[in-house]
């Protein structure tokens, strides 16, 4: 009976859709949003948080992507404010030895020229230079440990020495290297240079009347006169002012430092 009461007529139409309600209108606190497992929902708000980003904070995944250090840019290398530059080892300047070359090369051709004519002029069925028989009579008849044989071979022993030290060494002594920031660059002062340096800081001490300054590779000599003030206040101020001249000189070698200081001769 119940299911006569409830089936449609024959002249009715199909049934209406229910109309949705929106949240915030009245019967919508009738309806429950929560799904039906809270464990599963709390589960997907912990992963939706771990999976987005703090915007707040960008620095701790940054530290997550390198590792926990800081940021590393091309090749490993840390990029940011506290990154140094790399210091580049910096060597003597090496001399041309213009002088020597020019020396050698005048020697060579005043002794092989007229030899290499002597030759050709032999081959070309000529008669041999009077020198040339005279020298090869000579090293004929003499022997190793006749006195101008030995002269000789001393004399070609000490230039072979002098031409293989002048290859190995640099040279420009007068040229100290400084500190090298790139490889493009190489930084260099004179020795005079320096020692004008360092003199202007002494004459700026109070007390110092004249000074005299040496610069070498490994040590800077001052030597300096004062004609008033004790000399231990003298020397404890250009003993300052001298280290910090030395660093203004950012030598790549820092030299020691010798101070003396004296009373002019009455």
């Amino acid at each position: 009976m119940n299911d006569r009461r409830n089936a449609p007529g024959p002249g009715s139409g199909p049934e209406p859709e229910p109309v949705p309600r929106a949240a915030g209108v009245m019967g919508a606190e009738h309806a429950d949003p929560s799904p039906a497992h809270p464990d599963e929902s709390a589960h997907a708000r912990r992963e939706h948080d771990r999976s987005e980003p703090s915007v707040s904070d960008p620095a701790p995944a940054a530290r997550r992507a390198t590792g926990g250090g800081p940021a590393r840019g091309a090749g490993g290398s840390p990029t940011g404010s506290g990154a140094q530059e790399p210091s580049h080892p910096a060597r003597r300047f090496w001399s041309t030895r213009r002088l020597p070359a020019v020396a050698l090369a005048v020697l060579l051709l005043a002794a092989l020229g007229p030899l290499l004519y002597d030759v050709v002029a032999v081959r070309a069925e000529r008669p041999a230079a009077a020198w040339r028989t005279e020298l090869a009579d000579q090293l004929a008849n003499r022997t190793l440990d006749d006195p101008w044989v030995l002269a000789v071979a001393a004399a070609l022993l000490l230039l072979g020495i002098a031409l293989v030290v002048a290859a190995l060494t640099p040279g420009l002594r007068g040229v100290l290297p400084m500190r090298r920031a790139d490889t493009r660059v190489r930084p260099g002062v004179e020795r005079n240079a320096a020692a004008q340096v360092v003199r202007d800081r002494a004459m700026e001490v109070a007390g110092v009347l004249s000074v005299r300054v040496r610069v070498g590779r490994s040590r800077v000599r001052v030597s300096a006169r004062a004609h008033f003030r004790d000399l231990d206040e003298v020397r404890t101020d250009l003993d300052s002012a001298m280290h910090h001249a030395v660093e203004e000189l950012d030598l790549a070698h820092r030299p020691a430092l010798t101070i003396q200081v004296s009373r002019p001769a009455s």
